[in-house]
Formats: structure tokens, sequence, C-alpha cells
């Protein structure tokens, strides 16, 4: 009987991916589809908030691998490619810096990006913490090596 019952959710399962068309694509086309935007197709430039990080973070393993260095420019984004340039301006005092992408975040659904604490001096927010900020892609994350 559940040998039966077993059977008739599979067949459902089956019949339905087949009926959705999930089934008539190859693996390959149907990752592809749900893989973050690559560099060049991602936003040249975005306006939002950011924050900084630092020492509480030194050493831990960023979302790239690398270990997080707070005196390195660096910033964590939610969707640009590890490797990616960014030049980060603060449009109160036009301070401006270019940073690279090594992590993912901010998980702060208000916040565009993080930086590091060495970024954050450079921008001249180390005391607010969080600032308006305006982000170019400046350079592209260098192609993986095969």
């Amino acid at each position: 009987m559940k040998s039966t019952i077993v059977r008739s959710a599979l067949a459902a399962a089956v019949f339905a991916l087949g009926a959705s068309g999930a089934l008539a694509q190859p693996a390959a086309a149907s990752a592809a589809a749900s893989a973050p935007p690559a560099a060049a197709t991602a936003a040249a430039s975005e306006t939002g908030k950011i924050a900084w990080y630092g020492g509480k973070f030194a050493g831990r393993k960023t979302a790239s691998g690398e270990a997080f260095n707070p005196e390195a420019l660096t910033m964590a984004h939610k969707t640009l490619p590890f490797g990616t340039r960014v030049k980060i301006t603060n449009p109160k005092n036009n301070k401006s810096v270019t940073v690279r992408v090594n992590d993912r975040g901010p998980t702060t659904a208000d916040r565009v990006g993080d930086v590091s604490l060495a970024a954050a001096r450079k921008l001249g927010m180390v005391k607010s913490g969080v600032i308006e900020a305006e982000l170019s892609v400046v350079g592209t994350a260098p192609a993986k090596k095969r």
C-alpha cells in the first residue's frame, strides 16, 4: 500500500515538472537561468545607504573565501561579482574611494553595501556609521582561471 502511494506521489511530481517545462530544459540551461548576473550585466551605478564593518570581523572568512581585513579597501555587495572594482563617493563631502567586492551583504534591506574600516576612513564616515553614497562600477572581476 505504501509503495503505491509513493509511486503515485512520484508520478504526480514528475507530471507537474513536465507540464511546467522544467524537465524540458537541460540542467546547464536551468542552472544558468538561476545564476546571478555577470559583471557586464550588473548595474553600472547605484545610490543608497552604506555602512562599515571592522575589527569584530577581522580574520573571519568572507563569502569569497578570503579572510576579512579591515585595513583593506574592500566591500560587501549583494549581487556584484567578487573582484569587481567599485568607486564609492560620499556626496556630503565629495570624498571617494575605489574598493574591491569580496563579500556578500549587507543583510539589512535598506542598505546597498558595507565597506571595510579602511574604506570608511577614506570616505569620512567612521563617526556616522551609515551614509548615503554613490556607487559606480569601474572595473570588472578578472576572468576565472580554468
